[in-house]
């Protein structure tokens, strides 16, 4: 730790939120972290804990509009957009639409893989300090295809991986099979993103808070941020549950709250949640176990490795928040699992056994990440959608540069903020 810089008062206990408190303190920041809810209760905890450097075309692509209409006619498809007047959505919409095109993918690809492949290594870091250990494997993400038309497709796609200098392997039937010896694979073949790595995500975020509690972070629960008081480009105050909190440096997270935060000091930032879930799950025969996290893809379908356990998550429902779960989206992501991996054979699970949360997803499928242009003393860092806990440490250390006055490890000025203003 170096001598006290200021004061930095975080809003979100989220992965973007816990990382940027762990950087902030390595440079000798004072911090705080207000967070509306407990520190159980984030999309942080329930998502399938991949890292994705192979990530780096954005949910803003060719053909995810037609993919994306047809999926909407079936109450089990993995992606689902709620038909809506809804301003903020229609918005959303357009943006989106506007985006859908190679020309963004082909801007976009290098900057995500780079944010991607950085917080990649600070994850390695992070797992060799003390009080850590959140079941790390860097050994690779398997892509499972089962159609010619998908192989098609991802074996163009590895090959611009491996032009963009991600370690990738095409794999035939018998060649991804040897891969995962304990459980028999109904694939035609797959993609093994030796570039990417899974990890725990529950025992991250323990981990992280203990460490930061044990570091003098002092963490405000249950305070829901309702208004800030702002001099001039500064903000001066942020006010939450009925009290005042002043810093010298603000870091605004908040996940899918982002927009609905940023709106409370007179930002425009364009989001919208997209509720996933996923379930953990024992196999019946312990010896069919994976190596590997995979992606069923067909089927858009997460699984993960995780302490003895499975994961399975999946779908892309974008809607308002809505703390209700729809069984048929969870039935689709059962349905297709054993067509996959016949060894494991599932019923519908209770609702209780389900965890859902919101993935905050931006329309051009880049996140937010810097310093806003309106209020100098604020930096904002969320947006990740899908590869929200990937990136978390990269959000984390690129917070501490810029509160340092610091150039960023990382190029990130397509990331700007306050792009859609």
């Amino acid at each position: 730790m170096t001598q006290n810089k200021g004061k930095a008062l975080i809003i979100g206990a989220g992965i973007a939120g816990l990382s940027s408190a762990y950087y902030l303190l390595q440079k000798g920041w004072q911090v705080e972290i207000l967070e509306q809810n407990d520190l159980t209760n984030n999309c942080s905890y329930g998502n399938a804990g991949m890292i994705v450097p192979s990530h780096f075309t954005p949910l803003a692509a060719p053909g995810v509009v037609a993919q994306g209409i047809r999926w909407m006619f079936d109450s089990k498809s993995p992606f689902y957009v709620k038909p809506s007047l809804n301003s903020k959505l229609i918005s959303w919409g357009l943006q989106f639409l506007k985006h859908s095109n190679q020309k963004h993918v082909d801007h976009s690809a290098a900057a995500i893989r780079d944010l991607n492949l950085a917080s990649s290594k600070l994850y390695n870091d992070i797992a060799e300090t003390d009080g850590f250990d959140f079941e790390l494997n860097q050994n690779g993400i398997l892509m499972l295809y089962k159609t010619e038309k998908v192989a098609e497709e991802e074996i163009e796609l590895a090959y611009k991986a491996m032009n963009m200098g991600l370690s990738v392997d095409i794999l035939n039937k018998k060649e991804i099979q040897e891969l995962e010896p304990h459980t028999q694979l109904d694939v035609i073949g797959g993609i093994n993103y030796k570039c990417d790595g899974h990890m725990n995500p529950v025992k991250l975020m323990k981990q992280m808070i203990a460490y930061l509690k044990n570091n003098n972070v002092i963490f405000h629960t249950h305070h829901k941020v309702t208004g800030f008081e702002t001099s001039g480009n500064n903000i001066k105050t942020v006010i939450a549950n009925g009290k005042q909190f002043t810093a010298d440096r603000f870091i605004m997270t908040g996940g899918s709250f982002l927009p609905e935060l940023a709106q409370k000091a007179g930002l425009s930032i364009q989001l919208m949640p997209g509720k996933g879930y996923s379930l953990m799950h024992s196999p019946n025969n312990p010896l069919h176990k994976m190596e590997h996290a995979a992606l069923l893809l067909e089927a858009r379908v997460a699984v993960t490795p995780m302490n003895g356990q499975i994961r399975f998550g999946g779908t892309m429902e974008l809607a308002s928040h809505k703390e209700k779960i729809n069984m048929k989206r969870v039935e689709g992501i059962i349905r297709s699992i054993p067509k996959y991996l016949p060894d494991f054979q599932m019923e519908i699970p209770k609702e209780s056994e389900i965890w859902f949360g919101y993935r905050p997803c931006a329309p051009d499928g880049l996140p937010y990440l810097g310093q806003s242009s309106k209020l100098k003393n604020l930096i904002i860092a969320g947006g990740g959608g899908m590869m929200g806990l990937s990136l978390g440490p990269i959000f984390g250390k690129t917070v501490s540069e810029l509160a340092n006055d610091q150039k960023p490890t990382v190029e990130i000025k397509i990331f700007n903020p306050e792009r859609f203003n």
